[in-house]
């Protein structure tokens, strides 16, 4: 019978190694830090994930010595963020560190910061081209290869929901792709059901809303971004009394990326199966880390970092530093390492 639930260090790595030189033939000197403001732009503050994020580049930027302008929010707007960051070179911004929204549309940014020799660091997204120091963020593909077999494993035939971010993103796009590609190769038996809900909670609310009425009997549901679709999600089956715990007859398997606290504490309750943590915290800290180094001239090669990651170069000849994104179950959901379950914490 089915069982309702209740509301709910320091040693930093160079890409090219330990020694304070310059890959590629570019010039570096720890003597003479270049000086200026960095200007950081957020693609939205409507997610516990982004707050996080947030929170964590002022502590990183004084724990690096590096001086910040205002933080801006470009609302989930791609256009707002181009001016963002034209204002932002307008307050005489040196350096960027930039989230983008859309991997295409960000690229005139990218050449408005090129046209006055501005270093810009990507986190999160990667863009379609341009020019960046480093990209910072984590295998998108693996986050839905991840999902893919937690659900596919346990759900082996049936119909399963993938709450697709932003396609006009490459990590909607890694996402969706992998997902999809990995069930179809290794789970024939299973039909993905797709909701593109560009990373906003009324499009995953209004697209679960329908698929669930058209299609009761889902066995499965793949989120790609906790921070914007776990309440309405967990919403949406509770009104339709199918938000039933882990273990119990009738229980939808759901996977989620972010690893923000609700996501940690909704394992715990049973109301979700495995969360793929995003590391919020190593974003901040690398990329004022990557951006310090571009502004003093530095640049950087492929190859393993002393942060447990691998700097990779993207078909698109962007360096990219690949740092590591756990999956997280009722297994490890305490573990103090993870970040969703330090926030509030001093430590």
């Amino acid at each position: 019978m089915k069982r309702r639930i209740a509301a709910v260090g320091t040693a930093l790595a160079l890409g090219c190694g330990p020694a304070v030189t310059a890959c590629d033939g570019g010039t570096s000197s720890t003597d003479n830090t270049a000086s200026g403001k960095v200007g950081v732009v957020l693609p939205l503050l409507t997610s516990p994930f982004w707050e996080s994020y947030d929170s964590y580049i002022p502590k990183q930027a004084a724990a690096q010595d590096v001086r910040l302008l205002q933080t801006v929010n470009s609302d989930s707007d791609p256009s707002k963020q181009i001016t963002d960051i034209q204002n932002l070179l307008a307050q005489n911004a040196k350096g960027l560190v930039v989230s983008p929204l859309d991997s295409a549309a960000i690229v005139a940014g990218l050449n408005a910061a090129q046209a006055k020799d501005v270093p810009v660091v990507a986190v999160d997204v990667a863009p379609d081209k341009g020019k960046v120091a480093m990209v910072v963020r984590a295998d998108n593909r693996a986050y839905g290869e991840k999902a893919c077999r937690h659900i596919g494993d346990a759900v082996k035939t049936g119909k399963v929901v993938q709450i697709q971010g932003d396609l006009a993103s490459i990590n909607g796009r890694d996402r969706s792709e992998a997902f999809s590609a990995c069930i179809k190769k290794n789970y024939p038996g299973i039909r993905v059901l797709d909701i593109p809900a560009v990373w906003k909670a009324e499009r995953a609310a209004a697209g679960l809303e329908a698929l669930y009425t058209a299609n009761p009997d889902i066995k499965g549901i793949y989120m790609q971004a906790g921070g914007v679709y776990l309440a309405p999600t967990l919403s949406t089956l509770r009104r339709h009394d199918a938000l039933v715990a882990a273990g119990s007859p009738g229980h939808i398997v759901i996977v989620s990326n972010d690893g923000i606290p609700q996501e940690l504490d909704a394992i715990r309750e049973g109301l979700i199966d495995a969360t793929v943590s995003q590391p919020a915290d190593q974003y901040a800290k690398y990329g004022i880390y990557y951006i310090k180094r571009a502004m003093e001239g530095e640049t950087f090669r492929p190859g393993p970092t002393d942060h447990d990651s691998t700097i990779v170069r993207l078909p698109s000849g962007i360096l990219e530093d690949q740092l590591s994104a756990p999956l997280v179950t009722e297994d490890n959901v305490d573990d103090a390492s993870l970040w969703g379950n330090q926030i509030g914490k001093s430590s």
